[in-house]
């Protein structure tokens, strides 16, 4: 019996760290997810590993700054591949664990895709969308409020935390390889 934290039944499914790739059921597209933590490295490490995965999936790397434009890649990739394409949302996290901008990241891809036609999204994957849609205005204030954006902010980084809560700043999807 398949485990149901796999997801397996849906096209679209979210995760947390590198126990998302591994728990989530196969897919051909993988989407990590991290909106103030590149510089930590967690989302370059999970994208390689994703990348390293035997089945090759495409893996794009989104935040709230590229999520129109990973969903429109989202879509072309499925077309390419001439058929129904599952999709793993991975998200750095804090470490693999809950941060509340890459969840309304998540939720953003999540909501882009589903206006793209992609909507058979697991139940996480719809509680991110539902959250993100209400409080798109919210975005930078949730951003600049969170743990991570407080921290960056005492380290003086705060115009790195204003410029990641950008909805759709970027028109280019970020893409690992091929």
């Amino acid at each position: 019996m398949t485990d149901p934290r796999s997801q397996s039944t849906y096209q679209v499914r979210l995760g947390w760290g590198a126990d998302a790739l591994t728990r989530l059921a196969e897919s051909g597209i993988v989407v990590v997810i991290d909106v103030l933590g590149p510089d930590d490295g967690l989302a370059a490490e999970l994208a390689a590993q994703a990348a390293a995965l035997p089945h090759e999936p495409a893996v794009f790397l989104g935040s709230l700054r590229n999520a129109t434009a990973t969903a429109k890649a989202i879509v072309d990739e499925q077309v390419a591949r001439g058929g129904r394409t599952s999709i793993n949302l991975v998200l750095a996290g804090d470490n693999g664990g809950f941060s509340v901008e890459d969840f309304l990241a998540a939720g953003a891809i999540g909501d882009a895709i589903s206006a793209l036609g992609i909507d058979h999204s697991a139940p996480d994957v719809a509680v991110a969308t539902e959250g993100f849609r209400p409080l798109t205005r919210a975005l930078k204030h949730l951003i600049s409020a969170s743990a991570a954006g407080i921290e960056l902010a005492r380290a003086g980084r705060g115009d790195e935390v204003k410029s990641a809560a950008q909805l759709d700043a970027d028109t280019e999807a970020t893409r690992l390889g091929r």
